[in-house]
């Protein structure tokens, strides 16, 4: 069991046979985990009945009610670090996300070039098609606003699509991790940054979504703003780490 990607979901059944299915034909041995929060449209059920054609590649976790992005892939985290995955994934159910770049995640993270691999939108090579002119500038904006109150170096700091090596989330202290929603992605690319991790932005194209409902709204947004704020206080006084403490070094790096 090298590979799992994770896959949150609320009401996709329009996009999670699909996106599955995607990824399955890849015929690169993905595990994938569908972590359903009660989805009343039955996305859960379509992934039981998937099941019977993949018993040894996909699997899911069904919660009640809508509980944060930010909980569902902690849930995902964890459940993957019990079963000893090494590559552990992000990556949205609605197509945003093309299945085929998983490889790409991969392999930088594989070949030792990253620890953290980010797909990026606003890397050389990267962008977005059929995306409101709105939500890319909001997307951009937040990205930038992030650099520069916390100077993590990262383009695309709210980017979903993600690749982390086992020993990145084993050195995280992921029950520490604050925000639920738009800021979570932002928190995990800093923690990771904090405790020396190689993060990396490898360019993919982002298309939005053809079926279902956006799940972005303006409490996340605001999550988001002020997030970031947060974010840059509480890492003067707390440690990401779950393993180092002090002086001690996680990858190198004296763990702040």
């Amino acid at each position: 069991m090298e590979k799992l990607v994770i896959i949150p979901t609320y009401n996709e059944k329009e996009n999670i046979s699909g996106i599955v299915s995607a990824i399955m034909s890849l015929e690169k041995d993905y595990h994938v985990l569908v972590i359903d929060d009660g989805s009343p449209d039955g996305t859960a059920e379509i992934v039981k009945q998937m099941q019977d054609m993949y018993p040894l590649h996909l699997f899911l976790e069904e919660r009640k009610g809508k509980s944060g992005l930010g909980t569902a892939y902690i849930h995902g985290f964890k459940w993957a670090l019990a079963r000893n995955y090494q590559y552990i994934f992000e990556m949205d159910a609605d197509f945003s996300h093309n299945p085929n770049d998983l490889e790409r995640l991969y392999d930088a993270c594989k070949s030792g070039v990253a620890d953290v691999a980010i797909g990026s939108r606003y890397v050389k090579g990267g962008g977005t098609v059929n995306w409101p002119r709105n939500r890319i500038w909001l997307s951009k904006g937040g990205s930038l606003y992030t650099r520069i109150i916390t100077l993590m170096p990262v383009k695309d700091a709210t980017a979903g699509f993600m690749c982390y090596r086992k020993d990145v989330l084993e050195a995280m202290n992921l029950d520490e991790l604050h925000f639920l929603g738009y800021a979570f992605q932002i928190e995990m690319k800093y923690a990771a940054w904090k405790l020396g991790f190689r993060v990396i932005e490898v360019p993919i194209v982002f298309e939005d979504r053809k079926y279902g409902t956006s799940k972005m709204h303006k409490g996340i947004v605001k999550e988001g703003i002020l997030g970031v704020l947060k974010l840059r206080f509480y890492s003067m006084f707390k440690n990401y780490s779950s393993q180092m403490r002090g002086n001690e070094k996680v990858n190198g790096r004296t763990a702040e």
